[in-house]
């Protein structure tokens, strides 16, 4: 049986990817790719992200706001508790801090990280946390609100993890996962390639942050979730395990931090 690939975190609904659905899907079922996640960003394109979900039995949804969008509706604690409701949507985010694009005064976003933090443990939906150039303050902000399964929370994933080993070790003892994308591909990722040897696979996630961050060998072009088998198997190498054993521990993880039934 050939090894079978969840793609933990995609932007399928974004429009150089949603013009071109027929063949993403496609592409995955050659792969082997059998689910992915498509993570909400804002709250005005949240509707494309859901009826993605409703219309594809393999894609779920999650909703939350970006860090980086500045000039954007801002959500409530109620308002991502009552979206959450909805039986596609199986995490909440993508949130968290991002010090790297945006300068000044970043109170609002360390604002409404909490705010999804607090929904999140209202509704028992995952946290999916981006964050850059932010770690201290991230990790700082997930204990204070008990972000962890540690402390209460419903835990959640690291998203297209960069940081320190220091920074995953604290993240992992709150309960997260570490989800690794293309990046983790590159020839200059060797802090990163070092990170990922430690990381236990019971605590690894894959995704392909597409339409970005392709893996080699397809880096510089549009990346979608059929490449997610790249980032798979490349771990496979660096961490010298077998890669049936890669994808199906990544796979059982996937189902077990999203309390998805199968």
């Amino acid at each position: 049986m050939r090894a079978m690939y969840i793609d933990s975190h995609c932007h399928i609904n974004f429009p150089e990817l949603a013009a071109r659905l027929p063949e993403i899907f496609g592409k995955m079922a050659e792969n082997n790719v059998t689910h992915a996640l498509c993570v909400s960003v804002n709250l005005p394109d949240f509707p494309q992200v859901l009826d993605l979900a409703e219309k594809y039995p393999n894609v779920y949804a999650s909703v939350g706001v970006h860090p980086d969008y500045e000039d954007t509706p801002e959500p409530t604690v109620e308002q991502l508790v009552s979206l959450s409701q909805h039986p596609r949507i199986i995490a909440t985010g993508e949130t968290g801090l991002d010090y790297y694009r945006l300068t000044g005064d970043l109170e609002w976003q360390r604002e409404r990280f909490r705010v999804h933090i607090r929904a999140s443990r209202a509704t028992g939906k995952p946290l999916i946390i981006h964050t850059r150039s932010a770690s201290a303050d991230t990790i700082r902000i997930m204990q204070e609100e008990g972000a962890g399964t540690n402390a209460g929370g419903a835990g959640g994933v690291m998203h297209c993890f960069t940081e320190s080993l220091e920074v995953a070790e604290a993240a992992m003892e709150m309960g997260f996962y570490i989800s690794f994308s293309g990046i983790v591909t590159f020839k200059s990722a060797k802090d990163l390639q070092a990170v990922a040897r430690v990381v236990p696979p019971e605590r690894m996630l894959i995704e392909t942050d597409s339409p970005y961050l392709a893996p080699m060998p397809y880096r510089g072009r549009m990346n979608e979730p059929g490449f997610v088998m790249h980032v798979a198997e490349f771990l496979a190498n660096l961490k010298q395990l077998p890669l049936d054993q890669v994808a199906q521990q990544t796979t059982d993880n996937f189902f077990n931090l999203f309390k998805i039934s199968r």
